[in-house]
């Protein structure tokens, strides 16, 4: 039996699965740009009050408040019954995670000047609206001051699930939920070879663009034990919805495959027909076994993944700890640098016969040596200085000074956690 008959064979309860993988494809084939130019930011942040003690979503003059007082600039709000979840404005987007965290997406922008000129703007625009407790906003991998089981769930139906589920998974569920932060860049791709290029690239240097922004020196209220802090919680989290797609290392890897391992994902959140959260621990292709899935349900699919690359009408870079602005921006060069230039071709051919073994044997020596660990067999410091060289050749000369940050603290070989003010 061929491969592509073994997969009808294995989906044979499913008559709807050749038309949702086809639904699928197609939404990833609406997403390819004519150039591949734009990026877009997600950074997750901590607010604190002036004793830097984390604010909750309900208390007085907590995130709760903070948003209403940011719907003044940003007049696009997202409730659910009397809860504000969000607030946007065109190309600035802020919601809250699980545990309160506030998250600004940002994008997309052509230049890196727009996305910081946006992104300082929303700093400003948060610091005032914590005047009322002095508060400020903290750029941190993982919790500086508390442990994750002891904050507080935003009210939101997705969260309650997702807590229940994944808590009794693993000590990573609630670690990730409430005490994590991240960094995540949007990258544009132009056809599906690209897309499977960047997959591939992305997914393969996960634990070096984990390791130069590593940033969680504090995990679970004492001096973090490694690096990699978060890398280690989604390592152990859930194996069917994190670290490395299976397969996107591999040559041919294609819009199907991706919308296979969708479809063969347990959905834990499902929604039903008025678009409420529900529990469901069948896989997206059991309940949609007898119906195409609609723009809205392949979008909610999409979200239930979390790779350390994941594929929407962009690709998703998701490594990076929760980074500080100059920081984030130098990330951005790095990843505008690498992946817009010659570099990514050539990353492409020399991470080929890598496998996802191979990728978890390096997050496990970054752990344990930083930049000294081996890495596919070199040096990790010796790979992070090559593909800081990488992209600063393949940014625009006037976008190169943003790179320089973070490239500071590589040839030192130090990380935003050695050089924070909780280490």
């Amino acid at each position: 039996m061929d491969q592509k008959n073994g997969a009808r064979a294995a989906h044979a309860d499913q008559p709807a699965r050749d038309a949702n993988v086809a639904a699928f494809v197609e939404y990833f084939q609406n997403g390819c740009k004519p150039k591949a130019s734009t990026l877009g930011v997600e950074i997750e942040h901590f607010l604190v009050d002036n004793t830097g003690q984390p604010l909750t979503y309900s208390q007085p003059n907590g995130v709760a408040d903070v948003l209403r007082t940011l719907s003044a600039r940003y007049p696009d709000v997202s409730m659910h019954g009397d809860d504000i979840l969000g607030v946007a404005k065109p190309h600035m987007n802020v919601t809250i995670e699980p545990a309160a965290q506030l998250e600004i997406s940002a994008g997309p922008f052509e230049s890196i000047a727009d996305m910081r000129f946006a992104l300082g703007e929303f700093e400003r625009d948060v610091a005032a609206a914590l005047t009322p407790v002095a508060g400020r906003m903290v750029a941190l991998g993982y919790d500086p001051m508390l442990v994750a089981a002891d904050k507080e769930l935003i009210p939101k139906a997705r969260y309650d699930i997702m807590n229940r589920y994944l808590s009794a998974i693993s000590p990573s569920g609630p670690r990730m939920m409430r005490g994590s932060a991240s960094t995540q860049v949007s990258i544009d791709y132009t056809s599906e070879e690209d897309a499977a290029a960047k997959m591939r690239v992305a997914s393969a240097l996960a634990p070096l663009l984990s390791l130069m922004c590593d940033n969680a020196p504090v995990f679970e209220g004492t001096r973090a034990p490694h690096r990699l802090m978060r890398a280690e919680i989604w390592r152990y989290l859930d194996p069917d919805r994190c670290n490395t797609v299976p397969g996107c290392l591999d040559a041919g890897f294609s819009f199907a495959d991706y919308a296979n391992y969708i479809l063969d994902v347990p959905a834990v959140v499902a929604l039903d027909a008025e678009g409420e959260a529900r529990y469901d621990t069948r896989t997206f292709g059991d309940i949609f076994a007898d119906r195409t899935m609609t723009h809205a349900d392949i979008e909610h699919a999409l979200s239930m993944v979390w790779p350390d690359a994941r594929l929407k009408t962009y690709v998703e870079i998701r490594p990076a700890d929760a980074l500080p602005i100059d920081l984030a921006c130098a990330y951005e060069a790095l990843i505008k640098g690498i992946f817009y230039g010659p570099a990514l071709g050539a990353l492409a051919a020399a991470f080929e016969g890598v496998d996802a073994q191979d990728v978890d044997d390096a997050k496990t020596a970054i752990m344990e040596r930083g930049y000294e660990a081996e890495t596919f067999s070199r040096n990790a410091g010796d790979m992070c200085d090559a593909l800081v060289e990488m992209a600063y050749e393949g940014l625009p000369a006037g976008e190169r000074g943003f790179l320089d940050p973070l490239a500071r603290l590589v040839k030192q070989r130090i990380t935003p956690a050695d050089v924070s003010e909780f280490a």
